[in-house]
């Protein structure tokens, strides 16, 4: 059988060449697309009687998908957000093959023709000033460890930044001279906040 058959090389160059070198996707994203296929792969070995070394492009059917992405709701647990980005990851997997294979590219519109799930937007909330107040009022500033938590609290309420932004943060990221923070915030964007 032709290396092109085999599901293995595909991968491996999905994972090295593929997400790193030609789209420069961030480490989560990166990460977020491996786990995918840590999933899928044993339970599609599964489904096939094969090793996960012996499968091929072609045992990725879209009934064998779609069996994947109700395993991943019903048996594990999983809501709607995280079965289409899993899907979202299947197919990247399945354009990318078809870009580099054109006997695949049938299989990839098949692949690709497996619709996203609605999901219900979470209405954002914020904090109206009294509870803000009450919040920046609770650390005791008495304290070091008050002192601490106030600042933090009032750094995330004037920089909008998220906490694991703030938790990243390094001295290097504030400019002293123009009282600012340069925040790094999902896929590597920056943004600079007065402070």
């Amino acid at each position: 059988m032709s290396n092109l058959v085999y599901l293995g090389p595909w991968i491996r160059r999905f994972l090295l060449e593929h997400l790193v070198v030609e789209r420069n996707l961030s480490l989560n994203t990166q990460k977020s697309y491996r786990d995918m296929l840590r999933l899928l792969l044993p339970f599609v070995a599964s489904k096939t009687h094969k090793s996960i070394d012996r499968l091929t492009v072609e045992d990725l059917t879209p009934q064998r998908i779609r069996l994947f992405l109700m395993h991943m709701e019903q048996q594990r647990g999983c809501k709607v957000t995280t079965r289409n980005q899993r899907l979202a990851g299947m197919h990247a997997l399945a354009r990318f093959i078809a870009e580099h294979s054109p006997e695949h590219i049938d299989w990839c519109i098949q692949i690709r023709l497996i619709p996203f799930k609605k999901t219900s937007q979470p209405m954002i909330t914020y904090l109206n000033k009294a509870e803000m107040t009450a919040l920046l009022t609770a650390p005791n500033r008495d304290t070091a460890q008050g002192k601490r938590e106030y600042a933090l609290l009032l750094f995330l309420y004037n920089s909008g930044a998220r906490v694991s932004e703030a938790a990243q943060l390094r001295i290097g990221d504030v400019d002293w001279h123009s009282p600012s923070v340069r925040i790094v915030g999902k896929g590597g964007k920056q943004r600079c906040c007065p402070l």
